[in-house]
């Protein structure tokens, strides 16, 4: 397995690893509920260096982000990030990513470490017609430091001049200096940073953030943590089969110049009408909502249960599931050979550490 250049400092600190497509990652260090709860609550810190990086440049390079992403890229600025969907020519989804503008004609882009062998191949497949260059940049580490106390504590380790312009950082923007490229971003539903440095600086910037009492997460709570934040994970929220127009994500398809890989196929979708919808489940009984569970409503209507777990901020199971859009209020889901009710209620679960579901 591939380990990333913290590998042994999680060893040292009691990490579980486990593989993670084929990474060898922590996925907690003795209590995933105890780091869930040191995020929601104050701040901890993830290696997410198995991340894939990768920079575009050349005077074609906002070209080709129009045709690769269903999000406009002519909102970027420099230092402002954009999420956005990559699609098939039939509108499903490649991949999701954040894209990171730093100059004329220069990009950063983050893409999912599981998608990586396939997402390369697309960007370079699609760059051939367009005056641009992707480079991969593999010797980057990456970590994602969150948490309401996550800013207070990074600003006490980073350098200076680093640190000063990250106190007024606003949300989605990037700091590119000195050797560090901050973006506060993130995928707990809490704020924080992503902090990406260069693999020989990385174990210093962990052990002071340590010290500074940064709590550090494994892959466990990362999930719940972006599972009650309402966060999509690709191959189980969203995947090559589904469009971002049936699975919550149509806020990232741009409104105008539809000129994008994808974007027929999502103009006869709208023109034939959207079936299924995204929605987040609740369920009450001492059961665990997972992945692939049924779910069926008084009319027969269908869907299914695309993420689930227990959510310890809210301290029942919760889920993320693609109905029929039509799906009525008496809703059950099939675990084993029994029917639960549930409740279908708006994502997320919880924000800015608040807790969101009516009891």
């Amino acid at each position: 397995m591939k380990k990333t250049y913290l590998h042994q400092a999680h060893i040292d600190a009691g990490a579980k690893m486990v593989d993670f497509g084929g990474w060898d990652m922590p996925i907690n260090y003795g209590s995933q509920i105890e780091e869930h709860h040191a995020v929601r609550q104050d701040k901890g810190m993830f290696d997410v260096s198995h991340m894939t990086i990768v920079d575009l440049k050349g005077p074609e390079s906002e070209l080709f982000l129009l045709k690769i992403l269903a999000n406009d890229a002519r909102k970027l600025t420099d230092g402002k990030a954009l999420y956005s969907t990559m699609l098939n020519e039939k509108g499903g989804i490649i991949d999701d990513l954040i894209t990171y503008k730093r100059g004329d004609n220069n990009y950063r882009i983050v893409v999912n470490a599981g998608t990586r062998e396939k997402d390369l191949a697309w960007f370079e497949k699609q760059i051939k017609t367009f005056d641009a260059s992707i480079t991969e940049r593999p010797k980057v580490a990456m970590l994602a430091v969150q948490g309401p106390n996550a800013i207070t504590a990074c600003l006490t380790v980073l350098p200076t001049d680093i640190a000063t312009t990250l106190s007024t950082l606003k949300k989605f923007c990037a700091i590119d200096d000195e050797g560090y490229f901050i973006g506060r971003t993130g995928y707990t539903g809490e704020d924080g940073v992503e902090i990406l440095v260069p693999e020989d600086k990385v174990i210093d910037l962990w052990n002071k953030l340590i010290e500074a009492g940064v709590k550090p997460c494994g892959l466990g709570a990362r999930d719940t943590l972006r599972l009650e934040a309402g966060m999509h994970l690709y191959g189980q929220d969203m995947n090559e089969e589904i469009t971002p127009l049936e699975c919550g994500l149509g806020w990232t398809v741009r409104k105008e110049d539809f000129n994008f890989i994808g974007a027929d196929a999502l103009t006869a979708l709208r023109t034939q009408g959207i079936t299924k919808k995204m929605t987040g489940v609740v369920l009450t009984e001492r059961r665990i909502l997972r992945h692939n569970q049924e779910l069926v409503d008084e009319n027969g209507l269908t869907g299914i249960i695309t993420s689930g777990s227990f959510s310890p901020s809210a301290e029942v199971a919760i889920g993320m599931a693609i109905v029929d859009k039509n799906m009525g209020k008496n809703v059950k889901v099939k675990i084993r050979k029994k029917e639960l009710a549930v409740k279908c209620i708006k994502l997320p679960f919880v924000r800015n550490g608040k807790v969101l579901i009516e009891k």
